[in-house]
């Protein structure tokens, strides 16, 4: 299992696009097939997978969210504004967890699909999402990983000192094999 944590800026009440940013994050992990579960690790803002390309879809939804949960009731908690105890419903009513698959090291989502970071407050804030992922590193990765403990394997510090300090091409050969396969 690989452990990550996004750390996502968002421009008060909206929403704000994931996959391009998970999906790079991905890419770095050699996983080419598996499962990502994702924790919106706060109380005022939550994860949701919906519409990509007409952007009315996300004022829609941010306008129903508007008339079922009124910034206007008298609600008791309003400690940090009256934006506050909205935001915890609508969070109570959407999504902090999921899991998403992984085909070819990306995130699986439709044509039309993308993940967001629905903020509910007004005012900007720095947002924290917990990833953590399991699955199969793709084939090139694990002939990678195979190679690397193959040179460990047979690596002789002290050659190189028997040798005079000259490096030969099997030096560079095998210096170059071992940061490749690190990376």
């Amino acid at each position: 299992m690989i452990r990550h944590e996004l750390d996502v800026p968002t421009r008060g009440k909206g929403f704000t696009r994931l996959d391009p940013m998970i999906n790079r994050w991905l890419t770095g992990t050699g996983i080419g097939e598996g499962a990502l579960h994702l924790t919106c690790l706060h109380t005022s803002a939550s994860l949701t997978i919906n519409e990509n390309a007409d952007p009315r879809v996300l004022e829609d939804l941010a306008n129903w969210m508007d008339r079922v949960v009124p910034r206007d009731h008298p609600y008791r908690h309003r400690d940090e504004g009256p934006d506050d105890m909205p935001a915890h419903i609508r969070t109570a009513l959407t999504a902090q967890t999921m899991t998403l698959s992984l085909a070819r090291g990306q995130l699986w989502l439709g044509t039309w699909q993308a993940l967001y970071l629905w903020e509910h407050r007004d005012a900007p804030h720095q947002r924290r999402i917990a990833c953590q992922l399991i699955g199969e590193q793709d084939s090139a990765a694990q002939q990678a990983t195979q190679l690397n403990e193959d040179i460990l394997k047979r690596h002789d510090p002290e050659a190189w000192a028997r040798d005079g300090g000259v490096e030969t091409e099997v030096d560079l050969m095998v210096d170059r094999l071992h940061d490749i396969t690190s990376d």
